[in-house]
């Protein structure tokens, strides 16, 4: 069975003499410079269903030249089976930045209930940079690719060092792509599927990063916008350094909510009574892995391994038996996980392509302007690191966006009042509730479902569960938002269930890979 969730994350070099692009002439390229062919649909393999279909479409890599150099665009559907009921065609993309999309039809297929599913011609796409799309790549190593980097005064020199020497080789190996491939591009992009398929409008499902694709989409291009259901929302006022420091703070009430979870079953997991209790065995644990990293399934976990996984606290019924393994382990015990919990811990294996990297830093840097002094990140992570013990430090640590070209256009202002359907788990990890609230309430008019208990990243058929998925089928079925924001009630996904439907999830414990969204 295919599952949605390990889509949803599976994370500019120009010379600055190229000028702005306004956003008026921005919104008027796809439609009124640049006709892209329509697609040459065929079957995608031999082992797919003859009813998913491939294609390539040609796309300027600078809108702004759209006569000049191109770049593929891979793209995908999945048919209506009832031409009576089709209502138009959907995008989806399951987030990132630089997650593949192709497959999505696919698995949306599998998991839409029928009366939602007839009603659209489903359309997979690679964004510009990914995947099939004219892939792009810096030529990064494994460890070069790390982002989880904690503050040391003592180290900090060779952090800035990584930072700037990942920047160069991105300029020495995509220095001629890299700086188009934003997020305004992409939604570009999209319109030029949309003229491809000839339709008027397009309807889309974006999770995670691909809520503010959506959102970048329904500004620029607000009368080709049909029905957008955003899943787990980016804030648009906090990228995208903001995004990443975003998973700090919300650290800090998650690690609480597990404290009280876990002492209340203190007779379960032993790791304290009380909640101060259950917290000081934590940072025991982080504190004696520093001294000597601790033997773990095949690994030596120092203490600032442990915290990258700041992550798992966002499930407390995940987090209580890995933090008990991790103690047995460090106190020589036998560790004994169960399968779900195995694969919290070993994943399905990336690829190591460092693509999904480069178009992570391509449009994380690309998008908007970073701070330039190393002395800010220093002086900001260090305070952050007391702040937010958790995660603070990693999160506000330089990044190779200090060393990148300054961006060829600035960020969309979210101005254009919408009909967006906006969907969020309380407990999410990646985009939790506060940048969830933060897109709703930058995109006027739009509606909010607010799945209360829900934990895990992505809502709708990620959790089949969720009390949030009727409310959007009800959205995508007529076209009509609720009168008004809706909160219901839904129950915390077992660790089992998220494990099951959700291989890749940022939910994993350590969480020793490069966070996306």
């Amino acid at each position: 069975m295919k599952r949605l969730a390990p889509m949803l994350a599976a994370a500019a070099l120009i010379a600055t003499t190229v000028p702005l692009l306004s956003a008026t002439g921005a919104s008027a390229a796809p439609a009124a410079e640049y006709t892209p062919q329509k697609p040459a649909w065929q079957r995608c393999s031999a082992d797919r269903p003859a009813a998913y279909e491939c294609a390539t479409i040609k796309v300027p890599l600078d809108y702004r030249r759209p006569r000049g150099r191109t770049i593929d665009l891979a793209i995908s559907r999945m048919k209506s089976e009832n031409p009576a009921r089709r209502h138009g065609a959907m995008l989806l993309n399951p987030g990132g930045p630089g997650g593949s999309g192709i497959d999505l039809p696919l698995m949306m297929d599998e998991l839409m209930p029928k009366d939602v599913r007839d009603r659209y011609d489903l359309i997979g796409f690679d964004p510009r940079g990914v995947g099939a799309s004219t892939p792009i790549t810096c030529g990064l190593t494994d460890t070069e690719q790390n982002i989880d980097r904690p503050y040391k005064e003592e180290t900090f020199r060779a952090d800035v060092a990584w930072a700037r020497t990942v920047a160069e080789k991105c300029r020495e190996k995509a220095g001629a792509v890299l700086p188009f491939v934003t997020t305004r591009n992409t939604a570009r992009d999209m319109d030029a599927i949309r003229a491809a398929l000839g339709e008027k409008k397009i309807s889309y499902v974006g999770y995670s990063y691909g809520t503010y694709l959506g959102a970048v989409y329904t500004q620029m291009f607000p009368e080709r916008s049909d029905r957008i259901v955003l899943d787990s929302g980016v804030d648009p006022q906090r990228i995208w350094r903001g995004m990443i420091q975003v998973w700090a703070t919300e650290a800090e009430p998650a690690f609480k909510r597990w404290t009280q979870w876990t002492a209340e079953r203190s007779a379960e997991y032993g790791l304290g009574a009380t909640p101060d209790a259950v917290a000081k065995t934590f940072w025991d644990l982080v504190a004696r892995a520093d001294r000597e990293p601790i033997e773990f399934e095949g690994a030596k976990l120092t203490g600032d391994d442990i915290r990258t996984a700041r992550a798992v606290f966002f499930s407390p019924s995940q987090a209580a038996p890995l933090v008990k393994a991790l103690k047995d382990a460090a106190d020589g015990k036998p560790v004994k996980l169960t399968p779900p919990q195995l694969k919290l811990l070993k994943p399905a294996a990336e690829p190591a392509s460092d693509n999904g990297t480069a178009v992570f830093l391509a449009v994380v840097c690309g998008d908007v302007e970073w701070p330039r002094y190393p002395e800010q990140y220093a002086r900001e992570a260090a305070g952050d690191k007391v702040a937010y013990p958790l995660y603070g430090d990693f999160a506000s640590n330089i990044k190779p966006c200090a060393y990148w070209q300054r961006p060829i256009e600035p960020p969309t202002a979210m101005k254009t009042g919408t009909d967006v359907l906006t969907v969020q788990n309380e407990w999410d990890s990646q985009t939790p509730l506060v940048s969830g609230q933060g897109l709703h309430k930058a995109l006027r008019g739009s509606r909010m479902v607010l799945a209360q208990g829900g934990e895990g990243h992505g809502v709708y058929l990620v959790d089949p569960g969720s009390c949030a998925n009727a409310q959007v089928n009800s959205y995508l079925t007529t076209g009509r938002l609720p009168a008004a924001d809706v909160t219901c009630r839904t129950a915390p996904g077992a660790a089992e269930h998220r494990a099951e439907i959700a291989p890749q999830s940022p939910q994993r414990f350590p969480g020793l890979t490069d966070g996306r969204f």
